[in-house]
């Protein structure tokens, strides 16, 4: 048997992470993700060795990066310059949620101990990541442009150094605060290319990336539950922790009170600002992100009579 056979998801992982071309990285991931769901690769990590993914995960160097407060107006999508813009902007998304889904596998699953469904939970949010940027990417060679067309921000990853040693931080701010942003922001973005025209954009988004989308978030979510869980029920086993994890009721509020009451803490502690509604409420329940998880950090909308 070959070494790249023996490797674990730990060490595969990090390869994603040092891959610099985006379509290989989504390339090498969805083979890697096949190998873990169909049982090929066995172990998550070796018990006794320490690897560190990188600092920084390795990207395309033909993207130019400018400041956030730099990048230009996207528009409405109701012109062709402007889809180009709106596709060009969730391509490169989609190529830094890659990176995030197997960092945050590389980076927390040994360092905590986490039971193999958070593996798995994370392998196929990645596999759908590197799928959306494929398939994102393909439609945007058909809008007659390319990745890298245009300047693009890091802002993504900007969020994830800061987290970098919080495996909570982590899930509340990427995986809920900026999963849950995209969910609330996605309709009105299939609206603009539905009103320009452009329905096949609207219709991968509405129909792939968007459902796709709602379990995403969903893992942040759950996971972000079960380190809450397993905190304060040490001796609790792994089982019955995950599965209370996945509960999502009505009584949310009452049955994860101090879950809920830790999210309000690591949100405000690691993220600037208040959240901003509108909120997707109807994407947000389905990913069992109820409105007591963020309401109460969103800022007030003033009415002026």
């Amino acid at each position: 048997m070959s070494n790249r056979e023996q490797e674990t998801l730990v060490e595969a992982a990090i390869r994603v992470l040092n891959t610099p071309d985006p379509f290989e990285k989504a390339r090498l991931g969805d083979q890697i993700a096949n190998k873990w769901i169909q049982g090929h690769i066995n172990l998550p990590y070796h018990p006794h060795k320490h690897l560190t993914p990188p600092h920084r995960p390795a990207r395309p160097s033909d993207v130019k990066l400018v400041s956030p407060s730099l990048m230009p107006k996207l528009g409405k999508a109701g012109s062709l310059q402007s889809r180009q813009a709106l596709v060009h902007s969730l391509v490169h998304i989609e190529s830094w949620a890659i990176d995030l889904s197997w960092d945050i596998i590389a980076r927390f699953g040994k360092q905590e101990m986490m039971p193999g469904e958070f593996f798995t939970d994370f392998v196929r949010v990645a596999q759908d990541e590197g799928r959306h940027f494929t398939l994102l990417a393909a439609r945007l060679k058909e809008l007659d442009s390319f990745y890298g067309a245009l300047p693009a921000h890091d802002g993504l990853w900007d969020s994830a150094t800061a987290t970098s040693s919080d495996l909570l931080a982590r899930l509340a701010i990427e995986h809920c605060v900026h999963e849950a942003r995209g969910l609330d922001v996605v309709p009105t973005t299939i609206s603009r290319f539905r009103n320009g025209g452009d329905n096949e954009t609207a219709e991968l988004l509405e129909k792939v990336i968007y459902p796709e989308e709602i379990t995403h978030c969903a893992a942040g979510v759950r996971w972000f539950k079960y380190l809450c869980l397993r905190s304060k029920n040490p001796e609790t086993s792994n089982n019955d922790l995950v599965e209370q994890a996945s509960c999502s009721t009505e009584n949310d509020a009452e049955v994860f009170g101090e879950v809920i009451r830790k999210f309000h803490t690591v949100v405000r502690s690691h993220f600037r600002g208040p959240l901003k509604p509108p909120f997707n409420e109807v994407a947000r329940r389905a990913a069992g992100f109820l409105p007591q998880w963020y309401e109460p950090l969103a800022v007030k909308e003033v009415t002026v009579e």
